[in-house]
């Protein structure tokens, strides 16, 4: 997931036309020739690397607010959403590399360090103890790898929420849903009366994981998944992994998404068009979902949004206050930039009172120390105040699973779930696909 980002994603938001967007980072890197410095001799930038989405406006406020008081310019550069981590993998080791940029933490970077590409974030800590001890210890070791810190968070939590749209709920007599077996009668209810129960952006793949990282929450607990990621195949072949996709399929197979999901994407602002639109009643989507919204669809937030976490499993091992999602995004620094100095000072607007004001008016939630004191300023204080006790209550807060496995396996996670979806693939076929991927 998504995102904001994602492709959640993470960390995935409306993002803007993806040809467009890549010929601007082609013609932006091409510029400046590599890292820091250009072709034509200009070694006055750096070059900040994020996912495209509807939060960039925040992103090139704060490069902005930089670049006021910098004798090193920072130079902001975007790749759409769907097409983010492939291209990263292209150009982070050629001369194309930005200084710094978007990722995940967890497995979405750790083929970096591994590589030698990035830069160990213990001198900055050392020289500026707050950019760790401003953020909550358990975000930000997400991006420790091997014992040292290769990120800091920026954007916020992004926590994977039940959005609805309140009005079809209710002009369907439908509440909103606290257990599966609640679910599967709103579903019906829905189907009955025409309208697609749940919108599904099953064209980007990393949607439809959604619903299989709290499945298999909900049923065996985070233990599973952690065995799993380990590299224990017998986790994906146990009863709760079998007793997961069965609750899964039972929702597939009442029509839950309609037929076209693999046609709709999030990326291009489908999904959460059938949401907005009263088309569909749900959407399973990261909390990147309130911007996205808020920006393409601001009346329909401001009256008719609904949220909520995802129903409880009777009988699961999770529990039902356990959230999957993204615990933040980060910004980690290429090791060859040559201005570490001014990459620095600009790691340390993300945890100043306004990045976090900036992130909260998109309905984003920082983790950051000074969060609780804005909550009050958030675009919607209620939405940011219930993702705040939402993460902070959570027993377990577990990374999507295409970011917590290296990023070599996220084409085989995301083929998997898609034709398990879709009825391509059976149990015994996705529980094989799933045993075939490398260690975190």
């Amino acid at each position: 997931m998504k995102g904001e980002a994602m492709i959640r994603h993470s960390q995935l938001l409306r993002t803007v036309a993806a040809g467009g967007a890549s010929l601007v980072l082609t013609l932006s890197l091409a510029a400046c020739g590599g890292s820091a410095d250009s072709a034509d001799g200009d070694s006055g930038t750096i070059h900040v690397l994020v996912y495209g989405d509807a939060t960039n406006k925040v992103e090139k406020k704060l490069v902005d607010t930089f670049n006021k008081t910098s004798k090193v310019k920072a130079v902001l550069d975007t790749i759409p959403g769907a097409d983010y981590q492939s291209k990263l993998q292209t150009i982070i080791s050629g001369k194309q590399a930005p200084d710094v940029f978007f990722n995940w933490g967890g497995g979405s970077i750790k083929p970096y360090v591994d590589a030698g590409l990035l830069m160990p974030l213990d001198d900055f800590i050392a020289k500026d103890p707050r950019l760790e001890s401003d953020f909550l210890p358990s975000v930000f070791n997400t991006a420790v790898v091997d014992g040292k810190p290769y990120g800091v968070p920026m954007r916020g939590t992004q926590p994977v929420l039940l959005f609805s749209n309140k009005k079809v709920l209710n002009d369907a007599g439908v509440t909103a849903p606290r257990t599966w077996d609640e679910l599967l009668t709103a579903v019906k209810t829905l189907k009955a009366k025409g309208i697609t129960p749940i919108a599904l952006g099953g064209g980007d793949k990393w949607p439809t994981q959604m619903w299989f990282q709290y499945l298999y929450d909900r049923v065996a607990g985070p233990e599973l998944f952690e065995q799993a990621v380990k590299g224990d195949k017998n986790a994906w072949a146990s009863a709760d992994s079998k007793k997961a996709l069965g609750r899964l399929k039972e929702l597939i197979d009442a029509g839950a998404f309609g037929t076209n999901y693999d046609s709709v994407k999030f990326t291009d602002g489908g999904s959460p068009a059938l949401l907005a639109t009263g088309k569909a009643a749900f959407e399973l989507m990261g909390s990147w979902e309130y911007s996205t919204l808020q920006d393409a669809y601001p009346d329909f937030v401001k009256s008719d949004l609904g949220y909520g976490a995802f129903p409880a499993v009777e009988g699961g091992k999770g529990d039902p206050a356990n959230v999957a999602g993204n615990t933040n995004n980060f910004y980690s620094v290429l090791k060859n930039t040559k201005h570490p100095e001014a990459v620095a000072e600009f790691l340390k607007l993300m945890y100043s009172d306004e990045f976090v004001q900036a992130q909260l008016s998109v309905g984003n939630l920082p983790t950051t120390a000074n969060t609780p004191k804005f909550l009050d300023k958030a675009a919607n204080p209620e939405y940011s105040k219930y993702q705040y006790d939402l993460v902070k209550k959570a027993p377990s807060f577990q990374l999507s699973w295409d970011q917590a496995f290296p990023p070599a396996a996220t084409t085989t996670i995301h083929q998997a779930v898609q034709q398990f979806f879709n009825g391509q693939m059976d149990t015994d076929a996705f529980i094989a696909a799933m045993q075939s991927l490398p260690a975190a």
